[in-house]
């Protein structure tokens, strides 16, 4: 997916020394990311549209340090900082207010028996959602990242795609089945309802992939903050199903998920499907996905999106891409946003 360029090739005298080969333990440090930018139209859902120069059309910029140590006896310990970036204003982060390591701020050890990390870690929610839609994780393009994150009606997954204050139990791979376990605390005394939970059970075999994926958190960012998004808000549960299949490079995908919404005044559930397909053309793919969702309890919005595009590949390292979305939702003006990006991997 990325190439890269170890900090010791970059001559960072600093880095140099962690980067090298140590006489009992073997290191290394690696420096990566990409950048994404995109020239075109948008108008979302509910306002009016304007011509714009965006970040992340495709996926958003961010770039990141890894790094991992040989222990020996086949473990080893690991750390990651990564942070998002708007290459088309040099601001840090995805939006205003975002944390700096906002995409992954971690240490961790594994071995044969799996791994474990702690700090800021993407959620095996998240994971699921991106890679079985044909637009990965584009916030701008991708209609299942729109409806999972943004939502039917501008309530979408609380907490975002990573957790605070978590652990991750990655497992190892076995018949082609793995798992990833994710709990997260609100660091908040004397709350005993303060921890997020969930998972995902990944199998893969040949050219079919499929994810069961599940969360359940009482609070957004920080404990009890869900009664300020509504009064009466306690809990959400999220369960997604997903699954791809590869037909010598003709890739089909689908989702269906379930947003559930503890509220006193009246729980609110949205029921949603994604299906899509991703075809080899001419050295690039034509993408394309749908997703439609319905609220029901406390009211009855439906939102459907529509989205198609071509990326194609200059080199393994840079891609140029065109792409539509078009979106509708009960009691909203249409949406439409199109224009035409390039994306540069290191």
């Amino acid at each position: 997916m990325r190439s890269k360029h170890y900090i010791a090739s970059l001559g960072v005298g600093a880095l140099l020394a962690v980067s090298s080969h140590a006489a009992h333990a073997q290191s290394r440090v690696e420096l990566y990311g990409q950048v994404d930018a995109w020239a075109g139209s948008q108008r979302l859902l509910g306002n009016s549209g304007a011509w714009v120069i965006g970040g992340g059309g495709m996926s958003t910029s961010y770039w990141g340090l890894r790094g991992s140590e040989d222990l020996g006896g086949e473990w080893r310990a690991t750390f990651g900082l990564e942070a998002f970036f708007r290459p088309q204003n040099g601001r840090s982060g995805s939006f205003d207010g975002e944390p700096f390591f906002g995409r992954n701020a971690y240490v961790g050890i594994g071995g044969p028996y799996g791994s474990i990390d702690l700090g800021r870690l993407v959620t095996p929610y998240f994971v699921t959602t991106v890679i079985f839609n044909p637009f990965v994780d584009s916030y701008t393009f991708s209609p299942m990242v729109l409806h999972t994150y943004v939502g039917v009606d501008n309530q979408g997954l609380v907490g975002g795609y990573a957790w605070n204050n978590a652990v991750v139990y990655h497992s190892p791979k076995v018949r082609g089945l793995t798992a990833d376990v994710i709990y997260a605390l609100g660091n908040q005394p004397g709350d005993g309802n303060a921890h997020k939970w969930g998972g995902a059970l990944n199998y893969t075999i040949g050219p079919f992939a499929a994810s069961v994926a599940y969360q359940s958190q009482p609070f957004d960012t920080v404990p009890g903050d869900l009664d300020i998004v509504t009064p009466g808000f306690s809990r959400q549960t999220a369960l997604q199903v997903a699954a791809s299949w590869d037909f010598n490079g003709i890739r089909l995908y689908g989702q269906y998920q379930r947003i559930a919404d503890r509220i006193t005044m009246g729980d609110l559930t949205t029921n949603g499907g994604q299906v899509g397909i991703s075809l080899p053309l001419d050295g690039g793919n034509v993408l394309a996905s749908f997703v439609h969702s319905k609220t029901s309890g406390g009211n009855g919005v439906s939102r459907n999106t529509l989205a198609a595009g071509y990326d194609y590949n200059l080199s393994r390292r840079t891609d140029v891409y065109t792409a539509i979305l078009a979106d509708r939702a009960t009691g909203m003006s249409s949406g439409l946003t199109y224009g035409v990006g390039i994306r540069s991997r290191f």
